[in-house]
């Protein structure tokens, strides 16, 4: 059964960063109002410190047309929070996101929301086709496939700029720094597990040239880590920190055992032994972890009991009196 859009006033919320993308926009407008004709939408435009003339250009998008609404920032901020503004002011009861520079397809918009309209939570785009250099598209691959890995989700396209949520997805999690790659993730840990992939168009950009440089690959598996650590260990540090702890202290006071039964037996010399430096190193740094997880226990327990909170999905208790 689809979900209800009622409490919604409108149908498609189209959230937008946009930055230094004056020549695309006019086009990327027509293209939607093509593609959403006959529905109720809004398109929440987001500068994100544009150089260039692009509010100009959003302001005048307004000026026709009220549902095409502009956001400018004062400063670049990066997309996670041009992405988090956007969500806090979707009106929509579906919500897609969508890149500004023409390489995503808009008419693509309407096939991810029926799938959203028949029980899917996210439909994530699957650029299966680009036209994007080798230096782009390999990196991509290696990315796409390590965080496939490590985060138990099948997507083969975790970058792709073009996503559809239902607005209770976005109105639920958090996005900030450059987690907006990881929205399925963060998705997923709040309980919205129907998660699909829709195949989609990518184009050759016509104007401008790429925002983003290889190191945006660096930066996204350190941003991996920190996901996966918030989502998995940050209420229960202990079971990370405590088990690479035991792990290290295990194995040293192992190698410690065994130098001293060969000393001990063999009369065996231990000061030229490497291993027993190392044994003393691994003994130290698994109290050391073990310590910081009970540590990170005591800090987060008072808040924890403080604002910890459990989403309800159904409910058929009697309201109390």
């Amino acid at each position: 059964m689809p979900p209800s859009t009622s409490k919604y006033p409108l149908e498609i919320t189209l959230v937008i960063p946009v930055f230094n993308e004056e020549e695309s926009l006019p086009e990327l407008a027509r293209q939607i109002d093509t593609a959403l004709d006959g529905r109720s939408y809004e398109v929440l435009l987001i500068d994100d410190g544009s150089s260039d003339a692009s509010w100009d250009v959003i302001h005048a998008l307004h000026q026709t047309n009220p549902a095409y609404q502009g956001i400018r920032f004062q400063r670049n901020y990066g997309k996670s929070a041009a992405l988090a503004v956007g969500f806090e002011r979707a009106r929509g009861a579906y919500v897609c996101t969508l890149d500004a520079d023409l390489q995503d397809d808009p008419n693509e918009l309407p096939g991810m929301i029926d799938r959203l309209i028949h029980g899917a939570d996210l439909v994530g785009g699957w650029k299966k086709k680009r036209h994007d250099p080798l230096s782009k598209t390999i990196p991509s691959r290696f990315f796409n496939a390590v965080t496939r890995k490590m985060s138990g989700i099948a997507l083969h396209d975790f970058n792709c700029g073009l996503k559809a949520y239902r607005a209770e997805v976005i109105k639920t999690i958090r996005v900030y720094g450059e987690l907006h790659r990881y929205i399925p993730l963060l998705a997923k840990w709040e309980g919205f597990g129907k998660i699909e992939e829709h195949v989609v168009a990518h184009r050759p950009r016509q104007f401008g040239v790429s925002k983003f440089g290889l190191e945006r690959f660096l930066r996204g598996f350190l941003d991996l880590l920190t996901v996966l650590f918030q989502t998995r260990y940050a209420a229960r540090p202990m079971h990370f920190f405590g088990s690479l702890g035991i792990v290290s202290f295990v194995v040293g006071f192992a190698i410690a055992t065994y130098l001293s039964i060969d000393k001990l037996v063999f009369g065996a010399a231990l000061q030229n032994r490497p291993l027993l430096l190392m044994s003393v190193l691994m003994i130290i740094t698994g109290t050391q972890l073990f310590l910081a997880g009970l540590l990170g226990e005591m800090i987060i327990k008072p808040r924890m009991e403080r604002v910890e909170i459990y989403r309800i999905r159904h409910d058929t208790t009697a309201p109390s009196a």
